[in-house]
């Protein structure tokens, strides 16, 4: 999220709201409201980290649903426990968007609706198959995988890479943009570097 540096967009909003106010329904205890878009800003203020509502603190395990979906862990997909790796996981994505304009996970089906079969094999074409082990530890991949840990292609992987998608640099920087996303991007939560490791890594100080 960005600061709005520009107060009149919100008495703009007040004043649509007052004039022409938004759809609503009552559900139970609670006013839902139809969502209504602010006037465009010409210029974007300081960005603001926000939406701590979910946030877990420590090194604990949980368990259930997080994160935005195209930007979900494979063990979130999964269905596993997960832990604060997950945010490493959330690095990698988010830097990639950031950097190339666009997603590296899209996770939707030829409906649009979310998908965790069309997400994982994304995660595939990317990665690789995910180790064994994981998929033994999930009953929710018995979906996807067979008993030996391969795809059952109900869903096609598609035909995917880093190199393919990258279109932004060439030569070594390309190199080092992707090796800095595999340090995150990877199957297990355990073998995904620390925000502390990532912090020596040879793109980042080039930058």
């Amino acid at each position: 999220m960005t600061a709005i540096e520009d107060p009149s967009i919100l008495a703009d909003f007040e004043e649509q709201v007052k004039s022409n106010p938004s759809l609503r329904k009552i559900s139970r205890d609670r006013v839902i409201y139809a969502s209504r878009k602010l006037r465009k800003t010409k210029k974007h203020g300081r960005p603001i980290l926000c939406d701590f509502g979910q946030a877990r603190y420590g090194s604990n395990t949980y368990t259930g649903d997080i994160q935005p979906y195209i930007y979900r862990a494979p063990e979130v997909v999964l269905r596993m426990p997960w832990n604060e790796k997950v945010d490493i996981w959330n690095v990698g994505v988010l830097a990639w968007d950031l950097f190339q304009q666009g997603h590296l996970f899209y996770g939707r089906d030829s409906d649009k609706e979310n998908s965790d079969g069309h997400h994982l094999a994304e995660m595939i074409a990317i990665m690789g198959l995910p180790p064994k082990e994981m998929i033994h530890s999930s009953v929710y991949a018995t979906r996807f995988f067979n008993s030996e840990g391969n795809w059952k292609r109900t869903i096609e992987i598609p035909s995917i890479s880093f190199e393919r998608l990258e279109g932004n640099l060439q030569g070594e920087p390309q190199r080092l943009f992707i090796q800095f996303l595999r340090k995150m991007l990877k199957w297990k939560p355990e073998e995904r570097e620390s925000a502390r490791e990532l912090l020596d890594d040879p793109w980042l100080r080039s930058h």
